[in-house]
């Protein structure tokens, strides 16, 4: 009698402005569906610093895993996803930039994305007296560019709930690039004011991602997370059979 092959750890990581609950109505439909799920918490603090991070909890886990990000947690991804046991990767409204380029280069490859002129930035400084600078989104312009579609009570979490990015994880290079040798997966918004509808083609092509359509804004994992929910267990299903 053959035995069934384990189904592959799910690894989801958030992007910057957000914390782990974006992922709040897809954990329990993975889990359901028998997935072991693991929410990252995103430091948001420079790329390589995030992906550093990220290895080490894959470090942590045996057996396959499929990684799975939304926004600016697609360039952790990318870089991070070199790791073996990774077999594929998803990116629900997520950006997938290629060896030296980063998330800035995205969000300005093409003419139509609305981010730099709806956040605030703040510098601070360091206990050793270096300075750095994080951004925020304006609060009454986040439900217009992040999560248009998303239920009032939702947003008012959303907006409350978010998180500083520091402008260091925006504009580090990467220096690895898992989608040029593992599968990957876009889901790709089409209601989405941050990038325009070119980039993630641009981004899907270049890949050769499988995409799947949505009419969502860039909350891709609250406004549809059986949506992502399905296209996770395709690249699951796909990779470890």
């Amino acid at each position: 009698m053959a035995t069934e092959t384990p189904k592959p750890t799910i690894v989801l990581v958030h992007g910057a402005l957000e914390d782990a609950s974006i992922w709040h109505l897809v954990i329990p439909r993975l889990q359901r569906d028998g997935y072991p799920v693991v929410a990252f918490a995103n430091p948001l603090r420079s790329l390589h610093v995030d992906a550093a991070y990220l290895r080490s909890v894959l470090d942590r886990i045996d057996g396959p895993v499929i990684l799975v990000s939304h926004a600016y947690g697609g360039a952790v991804i990318t870089q991070a996803g070199d790791d073996p046991k990774v077999k594929g990767l998803v990116y629900a409204a997520s950006r997938m930039p290629a060896i030296g380029e980063s998330t800035t280069d995205c969000l300005e490859r093409f003419p139509g994305g609305d981010f730099a002129s709806s956040v605030n930035l703040t510098t601070y400084t360091l206990p050793d007296g270096t300075s750095g600078t994080y951004a925020l989104v304006q609060a009454d312009k986040y439900g217009s560019l992040l999560a248009a579609d998303v239920p009032e009570s939702v947003l008012a979490l959303m907006i409350a709930t978010q998180r500083p990015v520091d402008l260091a994880a925006l504009s580090e290079r990467l220096t690895s690039a898992a989608w040029t040798s593992k599968p990957s997966w876009q889901i790709r918004p089409l209601q989405d004011p941050v990038f325009p509808v070119e980039e993630w083609k641009f981004q899907s092509d270049r890949a050769n991602s499988h995409v799947t359509e949505v009419n969502s804004s860039h909350a891709v994992p609250v406004t549809s997370p059986d949506v992502v929910v399905d296209v996770i267990e395709q690249a699951a299903k796909a990779t470890t059979k």
